[in-house]
């Protein structure tokens, strides 16, 4: 009796930015990604474990050819986050690449983490306490915010397989 091959993951189709050669190749895990942030992610407004939109600051390449296109869209989610609190505390948050999301339906995971502070006040706290005493503690830290724009780093989580146009 025939044992069937097992299944392989359809492979990304590459566009050719100059003349093809036609083969089969690999995007390596780890290969480093820049990617832009479709929204502004503060710890004001989301909580820990919310999704976020991002997008493929730049092409990905392999040789001459473009595997991944600049404006793919991904997502993202905050792994870590505090709140601003007392005595100029400021609010601390991470987030964490999740994946992207290719035109064929295909989604390809991803991984890298960006941390981020709010500015404090302890300046101000300090003012305060020497100023009105028990009062200080009603003076707090900023939110921690990544604008709508921002470029992070982003890493394929593994291989992948690439067919170059032949």
């Amino acid at each position: 009796m025939a044992v069937a091959a097992p299944a392989k993951a359809a492979a990304i189709t590459a566009r050719a930015v100059t003349a093809p050669t036609g083969n089969v190749t690999t995007l390596p895990a780890n290969t480093e990604l820049l990617l832009r942030l479709s929204q502004e992610v503060s710890s004001k407004r989301m909580k820990e474990g919310e999704t976020f939109r991002v997008a493929l600051a730049q092409d990905v390449m392999i040789g001459n050819f473009i595997v991944l296109p600049k404006g793919t869209p991904g997502t993202g989610y905050i792994s870590y986050r505090t709140g601003k609190g007392a005595f100029g505390k400021s609010a601390k948050m991470e987030i964490t690449m999740r994946s992207l999301d290719l035109p064929n339906g295909r989604t390809i995971a991803l991984t890298g983490t960006t941390r981020q502070e709010g500015t404090g006040n302890t300046g101000a706290t300090v003012g305060t306490a020497v100023a009105v005493g028990v009062f200080s503690a009603f003076v707090t830290g900023r939110s921690a915010v990544f604008a709508e724009g921002r470029e992070v780093r982003g890493f394929t989580r593994e291989t992948l397989e690439v067919a170059l146009p032949q």
